[in-house]
């Protein structure tokens, strides 16, 4: 029995590495976001981004310009999604609540450009050039 439990344990981690190793080579001298989910709320729909800090030092904070989209392609509203501080190479969750939006109406996600970025020891512009955008949901993102 313990050789079994043993055997189903390695085959998960096994089955999870790659999708977890794929976050962590992926982001090496980029900032990775990944929409990872989105929820309705009341009167709302809730962004769920994984971001990983894959540049050499710790990002204080990191602000970008963001246009959504509605589901026929029209923008919806510009409006700005901090991030806050990034560790460097700690995959962290931030959540985004944009109210008078259902989540079936929204399309698109661009990030439009780099508003702040604030981290000793990287060029101005690092931030935005380096941003690696995806999506898990069907809604795309954009960078």
């Amino acid at each position: 029995m313990g050789t079994i439990s043993a055997r189903l344990f390695a085959l998960i981690l096994m089955l999870a590495a790659p999708a977890v190793a794929a976050q962590e080579t992926d982001a090496t001298g980029k900032v990775a976001i990944e929409l990872n989910t989105v929820s309705e709320g009341e009167g709302n729909c809730t962004l769920t981004f994984l971001v990983t800090n894959g540049h050499a030092v710790d990002i204080e904070q990191l602000v970008y310009e963001t246009v959504l989209f509605d589901a026929a392609g029209h923008v919806n509203r510009l409006t700005l999604f901090d991030f806050g501080a990034l560790p460097m190479g700690s995959p962290r969750v931030r959540q985004f609540a944009v109210p008078e939006l259902t989540c079936d109406g929204l399309g698109r996600v661009l990030f439009n450009g780099l508003h702040t970025c604030a981290a000793d020891g990287l060029a101005q512009g690092v931030c935005g050039d380096s941003l690696r955008p995806s999506s898990r949901v069907k809604i795309e993102v954009l960078g």
